[in-house]
């Protein structure tokens, strides 16, 4: 008689439910990480489905969402694909991230008003700024700095986690934002900013030149099937987007300033449909996947500069919309950062 052992899934790290007096973002787990070895009779599961099961505290979803925010391993290496088969022998890490604070915190922070009153903030939002607290950016955020600006006046103005903000501006990315006060003026700002009923214009520094020198993308963009931390124009399943461009200023072949407008509102959309178009921004450290064959055709400094431009080039220039209460029409503008502007400017001292 053969006897066959039972092979079955062992789960390496106890789970410990421990006291918490902050609230952690929904479907947040209060354990500590996970380790999973997977057994020969996991083989070929799906990955999500597979560590829901053994861990038996966290759902489907939760661990798939914990998968593209970059928060699961396989043998030390990070796992983004849900759908990825489970190999026998191999360990598997779920770490979800630390419980946020059920409110952000007030925090003085240097900020930069274009225009206030009752009822919104416009500001210039410096490059480097997280807009509102978030896994890996807890704190230290404009919402954080607004909230210490204006105090109760956010308070409960389109929710806890995010008062006041109607719109976003990445991380890397400069330039003129509102922010509403009132809960009028977030529904009103809102709807405007949904049915694109208002004026969003950026300077966007390229790699190459377009040609011809004006024209549109539209293509539709969604989450990249490989790297759910990247967006991408997709075949199937993404969102309309349509991005208008015009040449302002080119450097013989090698770059080319561009001024875009948004008929849609997608996330990292120009940054995606620049890249599309072979024109990634430069300094963009998800779109720009290479160095460009552009960049050959400038002087060895200016070339070096702009490889080395520690984020996206892109600046929020122009933010035209009618007031939330008044219904007046505002316009505001908030000049090209320093950084950005020094790039221009060796650019001009070193022609291609």
């Amino acid at each position: 008689m053969i006897i066959t052992p039972i092979t079955t899934t062992r789960i390496l790290s106890p789970r410990i439910n421990t006291p918490r007096t902050e609230t952690a973002e929904p479907g947040a787990t209060p354990d500590g990480p996970h380790d999973v070895l997977a057994g020969p009779g996991d083989a070929g599961s799906r990955a999500d489905r597979f560590l829901a099961g053994a861990i038996g505290t966290l759902s489907r979803s939760r661990v798939k969402a914990l998968m593209e925010a970059g928060h699961v391993t396989r043998d030390g290496v990070p796992l983004t694909d849900p759908s990825e088969p489970v190999r026998p022998g191999a360990l598997y890490r779920v770490a979800p991230p630390a419980p946020l604070p059920a409110t952000p915190q007030a925090q003085a922070m240097p900020l930069t008003i274009l225009f206030e009153d009752a009822h919104l903030i416009v500001l210039d939002k410096p490059a480097g700024l997280v807009v509102h607290p978030a896994p890996g950016n807890q704190d230290g955020t404009l919402v954080n700095a607004l909230l210490a600006h204006a105090g109760d006046e956010l308070t409960g103005i389109g929710g806890e986690r995010r008062p006041g903000i109607v719109h976003r501006l990445d991380k890397d990315t400069s330039g003129v934002m509102v922010v509403a006060k009132s809960a009028v003026a977030h529904q009103a700002l809102s709807e405007a900013f949904a049915s694109r009923d208002l004026e969003r214009s950026y300077l966007a520094l390229a790699w190459g030149v377009p040609s011809p020198a004006r024209g549109e993308v539209e293509a539709p963009i969604g989450r990249h099937p490989a790297d759910r931390k990247r967006m991408a124009v997709v075949s199937r399943g993404g969102k309309a987007a349509l991005t208008r461009f015009a040449t302002e200023r080119a450097w013989g072949t090698a770059c080319a300033l561009l001024r875009c407008r948004l008929a849609t509102g997608r996330t990292h959309q120009i940054r995606v449909h620049l890249a599309h178009i072979d024109h990634p921004l430069v300094g963009d450290p998800v779109y720009l996947r290479r160095i460009p064959a552009a960049a050959k055709a400038l002087p060895e400094a200016a070339r070096d500069a702009l490889l080395a431009f520690p984020r996206q080039a892109l600046h929020a220039e122009t933010l035209g919309f009618n007031h939330p209460v008044t219904g007046a029409p505002l316009r505001f503008s908030a000049p090209m950062p320093s950084d950005m502007k020094a790039l221009l400017t060796l650019l001009d001292g070193n022609p291609a």
